[in-house]
């Protein structure tokens, strides 16, 4: 399927191999995964949250994780977001230093 910038709930259905009621189910069960809707109140997905699906369907069928835990798995941060923060914590600190410096200097 060509890559587009919104899907409907048929083109997610496709792509997942799921069934659009289990689909609307998973919108119940995880806060994450909340898409958007159309004029005509048709649900309109993004490719992060097909990617999420995916995630989810992964967490429930292949690790057989029960609902809750699939849902606790996906609050928990990833390596590669603990690294950002890092580096945000870091960047942050070298501001701040840098203001303190300048405020230093002013006075």
């Amino acid at each position: 399927m060509q890559e587009k910038l919104f899907y409907k709930i048929s083109d997610v259905c496709q792509l997942t191999g799921l069934e659009a009621y289990v689909v609307r189910f998973w919108e119940t069960e995880f806060p994450m995964l909340h898409p958007k809707k159309s004029r005509g109140n048709q649900r309109i997905y993004i490719k992060k949250e097909i990617d999420l699906i995916l995630e989810i369907k992964r967490l429930l069928y292949q690790e057989k994780l029960t609902i809750a835990g699939a849902r606790k798995r996906l609050r928990q941060p990833t390596k590669k977001a603990e690294r950002i923060n890092t580096v945000h914590d870091n960047t942050l600190g070298v501001v701040k230093k840098e203001l303190e410096d300048l405020l230093h200097l002013l006075n």
